[in-house]
């Protein structure tokens, strides 16, 4: 649905001024008395659409990031839930309609995260000090929770537990702990390539992110 409105804005909003513009027309020819209704009208829809679109649009955005990759992932097929998939591909090429951002010095990881069946850990390998980010969104309010990466966990090779907040079981030496506020999130992860020469070293890397269940 986004990316019909994001392609359809223009004339969509076209249309939508063109109506107002005929009903205020109308209401005026209709004397004072006729514009008070339409004025409370426009306030009362003004506030309703206002809170409607803040609580509905970071569901419809991440909503369609996680269909999208769920279903054709960065072009080259579905990636299942509870998945990463790296890109090879420079970002603007390769993530097409799904996250390209025109940012060429990163490849991305991306999957969709639910841990309604139970914790997932998330491995990451010894980067030597090079940037790399996962960062986790909420898909109620499009707001990341969590990120792990070299400005906020270091370099060094890691695993974290990932679990719903109420999950009362042990967490295993080694690990650190990520609630997941609705048990569900989107993954998306940044590996920093410097150039055309260095871009299968941070590859290679890239796709040793990964999830996998936590095994008693």
């Amino acid at each position: 649905m986004n990316r019909l409105i994001l392609k359809y804005g223009y004339p969509i909003t076209a249309v939508i001024l063109l109506i107002f513009t005929w009903v205020v027309y109308r209401r005026v020819a209709g004397g004072v008395d006729a514009i008070i209704p339409l004025a409370v009208a426009a306030i009362v829809v003004w506030v309703l659409g206002t809170l409607a679109f803040v609580y509905y649009w970071p569901r419809i955005t991440v909503g369609g990031l996680r269909r999208a990759i769920l279903r054709r992932g960065f072009g080259d097929g579905p990636i299942p839930v509870n998945t990463l998939h790296a890109a090879l591909d420079r970002s603007s090429a390769s993530t097409g309609s799904v996250m390209g951002t025109g940012t060429d010095d990163v490849l991305y990881v991306a999957g969709w995260l639910d841990v309604h069946a139970g914790p997932q850990v998330l491995h990451t390998p010894e980067m030597d000090g090079r940037y790399y980010s996962v960062q986790f969104t909420d898909p109620t309010s499009g707001a990341n929770f969590a990120y792990v990466g070299k400005r906020t966990t270091g370099t060094g090779a890691g695993a974290f537990l990932l679990c719903e907040p109420g999950w009362n079981g042990t967490v295993p030496t080694g690990m650190n702990r990520i609630d997941v506020p609705h048990r569900a999130a989107l993954l998306i992860g940044r590996v920093f390539a410097a150039d055309e020469d260095d871009r299968l070293a941070a590859y290679a890397l890239a796709q040793q992110i990964r999830l996998a269940p936590l095994t008693p």
